[in-house]
């Protein structure tokens, strides 16, 4: 199934999540590649937990990876909505997968490395330029490497995407922060397999079983300034624990009582989606994932984007021999799509801090426009998406 022919060899920026999947994409291309990573070490027990919707998990069967993950975290099939005074607004189904961001990342990366994907680690990008035959990249600890192409998925605040483009935008800020945990030993209203949403008067809240009785948790605590990173690093669990519980005070739901039972309360973090990256190519460089496209986690789709990414670039490098018309390729493939998600993303996190006026209209129409949703299908576009590999690229 995989080739053992390599004729091109990529250096893949960013050991995250979508380096190494876009690795083993690459590699069943029939393309080597090596992974360099910033930081000095793995990310293993780093940051929350995400979605992984079903179009993610289809297009990760195409690189024999679905088992790998099918056991990590837990079935999220259901969404429901409530307000802060409890009323149900909305039930609606949400094909995913909820785990650890740490258990996803340490099962991708083990699986690159044994199917033979080199992984260096504390190699920071700092430059990189065309060859007579490829690229070469500098990193901030002196070294180089050679290769034939280069995909930056190294992230919201990629390296890459400034070398493509020095006028590159910003993230865009959207106005929410982000925290939450694992609680342990209380009893939440609801059941394993449904992703429980409240919207409280002055804070969003999300909740999921497991069914080992462990309840998942987040919040996004609205904030119209944009905290700098370590204004944000020196709150405390404990601080944050104090303002979440004064936030969620009079509002119907476990919110109170979930946070007292968390240990340790996550550092919180800002959250960022790019409208629209103009450049994702150029000198023989391309961009994947949050690096090009990167959407609030209220799209439920971030990392399902960078999987579709990785398999979709596989396939155009596989098809199309010359290299730029491969990345122009991929973009005519990608771009519509993702910026779709992006857009999508934003709605949905509009929603969550409307204030008291945008508060009593979203509870009078949320209700209708999700059963029309339902009945409708009217995300079949996003989760009803689907990749064959065995479909050729044209230029």
């Amino acid at each position: 199934m995989y080739s053992h022919c390599m004729t091109k060899r990529a250096l893949i920026i960013g050991g995250g999540i979508a380096g190494p999947v876009t690795a083993m994409a690459l590699r069943r291309a029939g393309i080597d590649s090596e992974v360099f990573e910033a930081y000095d070490r793995g990310a293993e027990g780093v940051g929350a937990f995400l979605t992984l919707a079903v179009n993610g998990l289809e297009a990760l069967r195409l690189l024999d990876l679905h088992d790998l993950v099918r056991d990590l975290g837990m079935d999220t099939p259901v969404m429901e909505i409530r307000n802060a005074r409890g009323r149900l607004l909305a039930t609606t189904s949400q094909p995913s997968r909820t785990l650890r961001r740490a258990d996803l990342y340490q099962a991708l990366r083990d699986e690159a490395v044994r199917r033979g994907v080199r992984i260096h680690y504390g190699k920071r990008l700092t430059g990189a330029s065309a060859t007579a035959n490829g690229v070469r990249a500098v990193f901030a600890d002196g070294g180089e490497a050679e290769g034939d192409l280069l995909v930056g998925a190294d992230g919201l605040r990629s390296r890459t995407r400034a070398l493509i483009d020095a006028e590159a935008p910003c993230a865009r800020y959207v106005g929410l922060l982000n925290t939450g945990g694992y609680a342990e030993g209380v009893r939440a209203p609801g059941r394993p397999g449904v992703c429980y949403f409240i919207f409280g008067r002055r804070c969003f809240f999300g909740y999921m079983i497991h069914p080992e009785g462990q309840v998942w948790w987040f919040a996004n605590p609205p904030s119209r300034r944009e905290m700098p990173p370590e204004e944000l690093a020196a709150i405390t669990p404990e601080q944050w624990r104090a303002r979440l519980m004064d936030l969620f005070e009079g509002d119907a739901g476990p919110m109170r009582e979930i946070i007292a039972a968390t240990p340790d309360i996550l550092p919180g973090w800002n959250t960022y989606d790019f409208p629209r990256v103009p450049k994702w190519s150029g000198e023989r460089m391309v961009l994947v994932g949050d690096a090009a496209h990167a959407t609030s986690p209220s799209s439920g789709q971030g990392a399902s984007m960078a999987v579709e990414d990785a398999v979709v670039l596989g396939k155009c490098l596989r098809d199309v021999p010359d290299t730029a018309k491969a990345f122009a390729a991929f973009e005519r493939l990608r771009r519509e799509r993702v910026e779709r998600v992006v857009a999508q993303g934003k709605r949905n996190g509009d929603g969550k801090a409307p204030g008291a006026g945008g508060a009593f209209v979203r509870d009078l129409i949320l209700p209708v426009v999700m059963r029309q949703v339902e009945k409708r299908n009217a995300l079949a576009w996003m989760h009803d998406y689907r990749i064959t590999w065995d479909e050729r690229v044209a230029a």
